[in-house]
């Protein structure tokens, strides 16, 4: 697979749909990676809507076009949910997907893996009492977030502000847990040492007089 363009290689395929693809770079992180998945989802797409395919692509330059387009708008996502969402279509749809439909399929569906939405995972952040870690949270993907947004700017800045960072880094961790990553539970805080039970008078006593002989009193 190419390494360098969305596209495979060919008479169409020039540096200057290279150079495109550098401005793409610029404006959102894509990788090698995500290159290299979106050729595979259109070579899938090929095997299983082959005459659609055709039909739809016939048109090598236009093709170009749309996958600069796909390439943008999904980097968003990991490679492997560009993946995963391209499978979820193929599974699902006898038709060939648009660009909307993709986007859907590679967000998944949250609820399977037992998260909130984004909302309401900033609402339980922002009420849960400290110390954050011995909260019993809905999941551990809110408390990660939070710690990644700071506790302090959640608690000091409007929703207006602070939602989008918060927002931010949920559906990034929402992603590694429907890509099958489990993430580490909160860091609980260490338990308080056991505090000794009063003496008696008599072993208050006795300690004394061991004190007072190691004295020399």
């Amino acid at each position: 697979m190419s390494k360098t363009s969305p596209t495979a290689a060919g008479p169409n395929s020039t540096n200057t749909s290279e150079g495109n693809h550098q401005d793409f770079r610029r404006s959102r992180v894509i990788s090698d990676a995500h290159i290299d998945a979106l050729n595979e989802v259109f070579a899938l797409f090929r095997i299983n809507y082959h005459n659609q395919y055709y039909k739809a692509y016939s048109d090598t330059q236009v093709l170009n076009q749309i996958k600069k387009l796909w390439l943008e708008s999904l980097s968003q996502f990991a490679p492997e949910t560009i993946l995963r969402g391209a499978r979820k279509v193929i599974e699902e749809s006898e038709y060939l997907p648009t660009l909307n439909r993709m986007i859907r399929a590679c967000q998944g569906d949250p609820e399977k893996f037992g998260l909130i939405d984004a909302h309401r995972a900033y609402v339980e952040a922002c009420r849960a009492p400290s110390p954050k870690a011995a909260h019993a949270w809905s999941h551990p993907a809110i408390y990660h977030a939070g710690c990644a947004s700071d506790w302090f700017f959640l608690a000091n800045n409007s929703e207006k502000v602070a939602f989008p960072i918060f927002e931010r880094h949920y559906l990034k961790l929402c992603e590694r847990v429907m890509n099958g990553e489990e993430l580490p539970a909160p860091n609980m805080p260490a338990l308080p040492q056991t505090i000794e039970s009063p003496l008696s008078k008599e072993e208050n006593a006795k300690r004394m007089e061991e004190l007072r002989k190691q004295l020399g009193f």
